[in-house]
């Protein structure tokens, strides 16, 4: 299969499944962007961990700043909340269950 062939065969799939993924409200769309910017700052976070175990190409590792790596941790904090708040999710709320679920299962490791 060559790639004319294989991006027909995606544009034809689109085309099936195009309405199982329409958004129909703004919120929804919001919701998209925010997980979509998210995984965009995840993804830089990544670059600079990469950046400080020397596992970048040299060009990059050039350029690199370890202190870029505290603004990261930030965006990667700030579009979770700002992704928690477009999605209803009361995020204290979900910290301290998650919290709870982790203690109660290293409890029942530890047994």
């Amino acid at each position: 299969m060559n790639l004319k062939n294989l991006q027909e065969k995606a544009r034809i799939l689109n085309e099936q499944t195009n309405p199982r993924y329409k958004l129909y409200t703004p919120a929804e769309k919001e919701i998209l962007t925010k997980t979509v910017k998210l995984n965009e700052e995840v993804g830089e976070l990544c670059n600079d961990i990469l950046g400080i175990l020397k596992l970048q190409r040299r060009a990059k590792l050039e350029h690199f700043d370890k202190r870029n790596m505290y603004q990261e941790f930030a965006d990667v904090i700030l579009t979770t909340l700002q992704l928690a708040t477009v999605a209803g999710v009361d995020i204290e709320r979900a910290i301290s269950d998650k919290l709870k679920t982790i203690g109660e299962r290293n409890k029942k490791e530890k047994r």
